[in-house]
């Protein structure tokens, strides 16, 4: 008998001994144990799981910084540079924003995320009448380069490690802005790192934040990969994004095949273009959510690295598999936190910062214990990165690489997400991709599915939140609540219409006739943004260009 079959014939006696004799005292908490993906959990693991599923230690593992990536991007992990300090943050106007980034960079934030308001994010000027009663309440409003040159007063943009913008319809814009600012601060462009999320098709699966048809959008989306891959190359010009499908109750699978779909959308125009993949791909970012199953987000992280490199290594017949990594960036779950008894968000966010470095992130967003309620307070949002610094340099996880790695339950989950997802991928491939997925709603109903399901186990008590449905006290203890500037709106509208009366308004309209006539055509519009921006042309003014050559996207009713 080998060892191989020892070990069976150790854990059969041990589920017909131990385990059978137990049982007939007590019975186990549960009928079965499942993770929230669904993925079935055994009483314990052993080499016989993976023996089960052919997993391949040189294959499926391998080492640290390289193929397939399991093990993380970085062959010397946090050793050399911890993950970037970040915390996504924006409200009101331009000069409370820099404030707020100030603070935190003073108390030792390592990058800059800016988290900018509705009507910025659906190219809307603030004096719009749409924008009225939104104008700086989810972020920052940021009509023109003007509002983009006081968030960085004081600030070179070479400073933070990265600079995160969160924006997706409005990216190339946002881009545009950028460029026209390092000009202005005169800082070379190869000295600083943007990260755009620029993943429009996940806004039509699960955010709402769209402008255009998804087909325009994807076009824009382009746009601005291109012209960084030619332009900006250490630019990060796409973040492909699970959190907000994860957000919308989808599960971990789902997270990963889902936002993997997307990213195929936009990396096969790219492809078709004639562009070198092994340029681009380095580039790319994966932008998840950190829930509270703790060990299936961990694989889920290892997960999507494994299923990433894999896959694109086939589809874009890639030789240099060193090209096949990206930066891991990630945010805890605002769906976690609970209004309710709101003290124990801080052990949420805790565990699940956990759990987002141990599955080897290159940037980290814990979210603040006050988000169901209001804009973090300075005081929650630096306890927030606080806790990400105490991880870093007090609880020794850092210190080796996939600390986790090897773990029979980690790598059995690790291995079954990967296939679980891969399942997914293939059947939106049959759809027809991504926008075939969305215009069938195919995307919509199955984390419509997933999230009734969720809910329905918190409901029934078969899954506990503490504080919610279980523990819970009559009395909460009061939180100190954060209010944004009562005039912040107002001033923002002033200091608009003082732009558009001193701008030269001839300049800007000729500018925005030639944006309007190269949208028409397949030419790259990044440069001539470039140009309308610096002109102070204004956001809303150059999305109703768009609006007006691409029409505007009515979700059907289905």
């Amino acid at each position: 008998m080998n060892s191989g079959e020892r070990l069976k014939d150790m854990h059969s006696n041990w589920m017909e001994g131990p385990v059978r004799e137990a049982l007939a005292k007590k019975n186990e908490r549960k009928p079965e144990f499942r993770t929230d993906s669904g993925l079935k959990i055994d009483r314990v693991y052993t080499p016989v799981q993976l023996d089960e599923m052919g997993f391949d230690y040189q294959r499926d593992l391998g080492f640290p910084g390289q193929f397939p990536f399991t093990r993380g991007k970085d062959p010397l992990g946090y050793r050399a540079n911890f993950w970037i300090f970040q915390q996504y943050a924006g409200f009101g106007d331009a000069r409370e924003t820099n404030r707020r980034y100030r603070f935190l960079l003073d108390r030792g934030q390592t990058g800059i995320s800016i988290a900018l308001d509705l009507p910025t994010q659906i190219g809307l000027d603030s004096d719009h009448p749409m924008a009225d009663g939104e104008v700086g309440k989810t972020g920052v409003a940021i009509d023109s380069l003007e509002d983009l040159e006081i968030i960085f007063d004081g600030i070179p943009l070479n400073k933070p490690r990265q600079i995160s913008l969160v924006a997706n319809a409005v990216s190339l814009v946002g881009l545009a802005m950028f460029i026209a600012l390092a000009k202005k601060q005169k800082i070379p462009t190869d000295e600083m790192v943007l990260r755009i999320q620029n993943d429009i098709l996940k806004e039509f699966i699960a955010r709402g934040t769209y402008i255009y048809p998804p087909g325009p959008s994807v076009r824009l989306a382009t746009d601005l990969i291109t012209f960084c891959v030619e332009h900006h190359p250490n630019w990060r010009p796409l973040t492909v994004c699970g959190y907000h499908i994860r957000e919308s109750g989808a599960t971990a699978t789902q997270e990963i095949a889902f936002s993997m779909a997307n990213a195929l959308e936009y990396l096969d125009r790219v492809y078709q273009k004639g562009f070198d993949m092994q340029k681009v791909l380095p580039r790319l970012s994966a932008f998840m959510s950190v829930g509270m199953n703790f060990f299936e987000e961990v694989s889920k992280f290892r997960a999507l690295r494994r299923l990433w490199a894999r896959l694109f290594k086939e589809r874009y017949r890639i030789d240099d598999v060193s090209t096949l990594n990206f930066d891991l960036v990630n945010f805890t779950a605002g769906s976690s936190l609970s209004a309710q008894q709101p003290m124990n968000n801080i052990v949420r966010v805790t565990i699940e910062s956990l759990a987002g470095v141990l599955g080897g992130c290159q940037s980290l967003f814990p979210c603040s214990m006050d988000e169901a309620y209001c804009t973090p307070t300075e005081n929650s949002v630096k306890l927030a990165l606080r806790t990400q610094q105490i991880i870093a340099h007090e609880t020794g996880i850092a210190d080796t690489i996939d600390p986790l790695g090897g773990s029979y339950y980690v790598e059995a989950l690790t291995s079954a997400l990967e296939k679980e997802a891969k399942t997914y991928l293939d059947k939106i491939e049959k759809i027809g991709g991504a926008i075939s997925a969305i215009d069938s709603n195919y995307f919509q109903q199955e984390i419509e599915d997933a999230s009734y399901k969720s809910q329905k186990a918190v409901e029934n008590r078969e899954k506990l939140i503490v504080g919610v449905n279980e523990f819970v006290d009559q009395e909460e203890l009061p939180i100190e609540i954060f209010r944004p500037p009562k005039d912040a709106a107002d001033r923002q509208k002033r200091k608009l219409k003082e732009l558009r009366r001193t701008r030269d308004d001839g300049k800007v309209q000729g500018i925005l006739k030639e944006v309007e006539r190269l949208a028409q055509t397949e030419e790259n519009l990044a440069p001539i943004l470039v140009e309308a921006v610096t002109s102070y042309a204004t956001l809303g003014e150059i999305s109703d260009v768009f609006r007006r050559v691409f029409g505007e996207y009515r979700e059907a009713n289905i």
